[in-house]
């Protein structure tokens, strides 16, 4: 029997295996940093690592001659059951290579696990974490997220963050983390003292019934436009806004509608995105706790007043200071966002805070976070700004209309499920002409076609985001997003529904895996692959970077593919057959485990 190894932390176990082999060799010498990683060409192994080349530096020894010395202690202490092989590459690299038996026990956990394959154990709360007792015992990851204004339809611009937070969310929650999903709309600010003085003058009722959210944006547009060659509409909307921050009845009771409206027209567009946030904490929410902030900032003489009434927080890492209050006593988002983090670490007592916010407030964030930790808001707490970049048109500008409108995110959305419907409309013609008369094939229904181009369509619009890297700008391509032959959902929907139909003629998922009846390339390959998907999981998460997930998948589809088109299934002997089933299977359950992750669902047919 192989020696027992949890191949879904393989590059965890060969570090920690390679770092004893060091030790042993060189007892009492410092092991610095380095490296085990998953070579891009399959020749040079499944893993690889760099310590010999490290090593060089501080023993002052050819890195050859270090290789060859941690092999031979690997080969005395860590692999007496043979699990892997070894090889040492000029100028120092030691290769590593996973035995077939292990990639036999692999499959057969994947088999077995199915969909919770790759998942992590409850991760422990550090003492400090936890909250009260009684509560849970896992690290809290708090993921704020999407964050639109009300009183205005989501925009395209709100498609990263919306997409990226929720990947981060489904991420972290299957590596055992207690996740807490959350969103913190606009909802405060002198704009709704703006539309709460459009309302009263031009406010037809029975129109913001019918259409509130665009209602309220003609509005809103129009008192702005106005107030761009008339001081006095200014004046109004800070007179309007005082009102509602004193509690005023009648703005308060128009504010309620607007919001109620607003997050009424939000959770239709997270319906139709598939994105659940639980936790909602607007800005109003804050809004009584920020005098605290100002007071607590100055007691501890972290803050300074000046002579004009402001106050701000000089920081160490920034020449510029946060300003907490303007000369006027009106609050800023930057105290908003303090006052949040007191209460979110204060009632959750979370590990980590991820901020899913677009590249434009990476100063922000850097203020927010020194002027936190100075307060003592988020001790031990790490705090991370995940950033991203902006989505542009085919030109290179950013994605707006003509016009330089806002496009609504709904319209994005519904485009895409249309240009999905084609799509597989077009692909069925091609199936029934390819299939021959005598062929009974029976075609899917209008309704069952309707769901898998919603799946099609959504899935092309959040894979096509997730794919890229989240830093760079990403140039929209409806030809890109849903090529069935390119590195899209669909391409891997269709590789998932290739698979589903081999296994819907065998009857359901097997198990009888023979690794030795396993000797063509191509199911090597995709056995070694599907070794990867826990620790590339693990990675993403890591890094705050579902690419790495998308990235593996579309290798994973492409390994599928060149099985399926170049190895024969069903017509091969039973023994060898019911061993390729098993594989397949095994990559049916990872393809859709990564593509859940991604929040994309997989047609059964295509």
């Amino acid at each position: 029997m192989p020696i027992e190894v949890e191949l879904t932390g393989m590059r965890d176990k060969i570090k920690s295996i390679v770092l004893l082999a060091a030790r042993r060799a060189w007892g009492g010498v410092e092991i610095p940093e380095f490296s085990v990683e998953i070579p891009e060409l399959p020749e040079h192994g499944d893993y690889s690592t760099n310590i010999a080349l490290i090593l060089a530096r501080t023993l002052k020894k050819p890195p050859l001659e270090i290789a060859d010395a941690v092999v031979t202690e690997l080969k005395t202490q860590s692999n007496k059951e043979h699990w892997f092989q070894t090889e040492i590459k000029t100028p120092g690299f030691i290769n590593f290579y996973i035995s077939p038996q292990q990639l036999a026990e692999n499959i057969k956990t994947i088999l077995k696990k199915k969909q919770k394959f790759g998942q992590g154990s409850k991760k422990k709360a550090k003492p400090r974490t936890v909250a009260r007792s009684g509560s849970s015992a896992r690290e809290t990851v708090i993921i704020e997220y999407s964050s639109p204004n009300i009183a205005k339809p989501m925009g395209v611009h709100h498609l990263r963050t919306t997409i990226i937070g929720q990947a981060l969310v489904n991420i972290y929650t299957f590596l055992g983390y207690r996740v807490l999903a959350m969103t913190f709309p606009g909802d405060w600010g002198t704009q709704f003292g703006s539309l709460i003085a459009a309302y009263k003058k031009w406010g037809n009722h029975k129109k913001m019934r019918k259409n509130p959210i665009q209602e309220m944006l003609n509005l809103y547009v129009r008192f702005s436009q106005m107030a761009e060659h008339d001081e006095g509409f200014q004046e109004e909307a800070k007179k309007e806004f005082k009102k509602l921050e004193n509690g005023d009845k009648e703005n308060k009771k128009i504010w309620r509608w607007f919001r109620k409206e607003s997050f009424k027209d939000f959770d239709r567009v997270y319906k139709k995105l598939g994105v659940k946030i639980p936790y909602i904490f607007s800005e109003s929410f804050f809004e009584p706790m920020l005098k605290a902030v100002i007071a607590e900032a100055l007691n501890k003489k972290i803050a300074q007043k000046g002579e004009d009434g402001s106050v701000i927080i000089p920081l160490a890492t920034e020449k510029t200071p946060l300003l907490l209050q303007k000369s006027d006593g009106a609050t800023l988002y930057a105290t908003r966002d303090l006052a949040q983090m007191k209460y979110r670490v204060k009632k959750w007592r979370p590990g980590k805070i991820v901020f899913v916010v677009a590249n434009q407030q990476t100063f922000h964030f850097k203020q927010v976070f020194e002027a936190a930790h100075k307060l003592g808001y988020a001790p031990g707490v790490e705090l991370a700004h995940v950033k991203f970049g902006m989505v542009l048109d085919s030109s290179g500008k950013k994605f707006a209309t003509r016009e330089g409108k806002l496009i609504p995110l709904e319209t994005v959305i519904d485009e895409a499920v249309r240009r999905a419907r084609k799509m597989i409309d077009d692909l069925d013609k091609l199936q029934q002409k390819a299939k021959p008369r005598t062929v009974a094939r029976s075609a899917p229904s209008a309704g069952e076609k309707q769901k898998i181009s919603r799946m099609v369509g959504i899935g092309a619009l959040k894979f096509f985001d997730l794919a890229q890297n989240r830093m760079s700008d990403i140039i929209f391509d409806w030809d890109k997003m849903l090529n069935l032959k390119g590195a899209s959902a669909p391409y891997l929907q269709y590789s998932y529904a290739r698979l589903k139909n081999i296994i819907r003629k065998t009857g359901a998922l097997r198990s009888d895996l023979d690794i030795k009846l396993l000797k063509e390339k191509e199911e090597l390959a995709l056995a070694r692959h599907l070794m990867h998907f826990g620790e590339t999981v693990a990675e993403a998460a890591t890094h705050y970077e579902p690419n790495k997930i998308a990235n593996y998948l579309i290798k994973l589809a492409e390994k599928i593919n060149s099985l399926y088109e170049t190895v024969p299934i069903l017509p091969a002997e039973k023994k060898i057959r019911d061993s390729r089933l098993a594989l397949i299977s095994a990559a049916m359950i990872i393809i859709k485990s990564g593509c859940n992750l991604l929040g994309i669902e997989m047609p059964e047919r295509m």
